[in-house]
């Protein structure tokens, strides 16, 4: 069977403990870390954990944020990221007590002390991982906090008996956070599209617009418009809650563009003037950022493979693993499984990988050609473990070319059914790999000009892909009498298989 194709390309974070510097250069995480440290017996919380409202200018000052409502705000907002990050504990009063002070009025709410929480401790005694594990919990607060409800006027929510009337808000939190997920699921993509080629900023009507526009529309209808632009402004609300966690580098919308408070964004204009582009809102995901979004993608099951995952793994798994990655991750997982196998040697390691290569599975052509590149990755003291697969059908050709390209003396000449035979597991790999067309092309064209008659005796080559192999060469090959000598040969192929 073929390897299973993964869904996301697999990603090359930045090592642990570079992501645990930069968690911990976060702007919040900073502002959360010094919070805990500042709070003392003498500091009160309300019903909520939140800090009470006495003490937030002294938050604020000890931020060096001004003693204003904007200052008090981001002094809340990094308490409430200290408390659901475990580096605060709440203590709540006993039902009726008053807080020191309070002079027993009637008036007088009981408020909760809180102490240092086990995670504090752990900010500078902790590993690489620690860290990560508490800014992963921060991550999951603040995007609870950016896909909340907008309440413009909380007032008119709540009911004459108290309760507030939560279908008033027209607020699904499944589908919030289903389409934030969503949106940062797509700008982990892009950032990894064309071998991380495009980390650059991504537009963000180009990120709205990927998650709104159906991918079979033409010219987008003007109600598909408004829903972008609608789409626009919220997440512009959003990644300005979520760049101080660290996980995007965001340009808002520039201000200007909104006519009116509350009138939505013409998305359209966005793709107007290339040089204003970046008006209209620019977002990248963070090295943090990316290591941040796979970790909410593996915990919802979502299959997104890193660099490095197979370098613990035996031969067989790698070989699988690798087999739809891009060249140059792949080149990097077979670098790092080679390293960690440094102590068995080279001889150990190019064998382990060419007994993993051998089969008859649809899987095993693509198999042998990484293997190929691996050995080539292995370096010259890998030879004896290629010379004793010189005999072999499946591996005979291959070990072959490895000796030749390392300049080894004494190498067979391959058995002409051996080079038939390989001929049709390289074309069957590169079809598996689904390469470049005009690549593919000047394969075939090229392997079977290197033999006269080459479609006169490649279909008899006991190979599982051989017809399959055939037909494809007569659509590949432009020269239309050796194209249709290859269908030709496919169908004598076919008939000696008994297909």
């Amino acid at each position: 069977m073929s390897a299973e194709r993964p869904i996301l390309p697999p990603v090359r974070l930045h090592s642990e403990a570079e992501l645990a510097r930069d968690a911990l250069a976060a702007p919040l995480f900073v502002r959360a870390v010094k919070l805990a440290r500042w709070a003392g017996p003498d500091t009160r919380v309300g019903a909520g954990g939140e800090l009470v409202e006495a003490h937030l200018p002294a938050a604020a000052e000890h931020l060096g944020l001004p003693a204003d409502e904007e200052g008090a705000a981001y002094a809340s907002e990094a308490w409430r990221l200290a408390v659901d990050t475990g580096l605060l504990d709440v203590t709540d009063p006993e039902e009726g007590e008053l807080p020191d002070g309070a002079g027993g009025s009637e008036e007088a709410e009981a408020e909760g002390t809180v102490t240092a929480g086990e995670n504090l401790a752990l900010i500078t005694s902790g590993s690489p991982q620690d860290i990560l594990s508490i800014w992963l919990d921060g991550l999951d607060a603040v995007h609870a906090d950016a896909t909340a409800p907008v309440l413009d006027d909380f007032a008119d929510l709540v009911g004459e008996d108290g309760s507030i009337d939560f279908d008033a808000l027209d607020w699904d939190p499944e589908a919030e956070a289903e389409f934030l997920d969503g949106v940062l699921g797509n700008l982990y993509l892009l950032t990894l599209a064309d071998n991380g080629a495009g980390d650059g900023p991504v537009p963000l009507p180009a990120l709205a617009a990927s998650m709104i526009v159906p991918d079979d529309m033409g010219e987008p209808t003007d109600d598909i418009l408004e829903q972008v632009s609608e789409a626009m402004m919220r997440l512009d609300d959003q990644f300005r809650l979520l760049e101080p966690i660290g996980i995007v580098a965001y340009q808002p919308v520039d201000e200007a563009l909104m006519v009116e408070e509350g009138e939505p964004v013409d998305a359209s204009a966005a793709g107007a003037d290339e040089e204003d582009v970046t008006r209209y809102g620019m977002v990248k995901l963070t090295p943090l950022g990316l290591y941040g979004v796979r970790a909410r993608m593996l915990e919802a099951g979502v299959d997104a493979p890193a660099v490095g995952d197979l370098a613990d793994k035996g031969a067989d798994t790698l070989l699988d693993g690798i087999a739809h990655y891009p060249e140059a991750a792949a080149r990097a997982e077979i670098q790092l499984w080679l390293a960690g196998r440094g102590s068995q040697g080279a001889v150990a390691a190019a064998a382990e990988l060419l007994a993993a290569a051998r089969g008859t599975d649809e899987g095993a052509p693509l198999r042998r050609l990484h293997c190929q590149q691996a050995l080539a990755l292995a370096g010259a003291e890998a030879e004896p473990a290629v010379r004793a697969v010189l005999g072999d059908q499946e591996l005979g050709g291959l070990a072959r070319v490895w000796l030749a390209e390392h300049g080894a003396s004494d190498v067979p000449p391959p058995p002409e059914a051996m080079i038939f035979w390989l001929a049709i597991d390289t074309i069957a790999a590169q079809l598996d790999a689904d390469g470049e067309l005009d690549e593919l092309q000047g394969l075939v064209e090229g392997l079977s000009a290197q033999h006269s008659g080459f479609f006169d005796e490649v279909w008899r080559v006991d190979h599982p892909a051989t017809a399959d192999v055939l037909e494809a060469m007569g659509r590949l090959h432009s020269d239309k009498k050796a194209a249709k000598e290859a269908r030709k040969a496919a169908f004598k192929a076919r008939s000696r298989a008994g297909g």
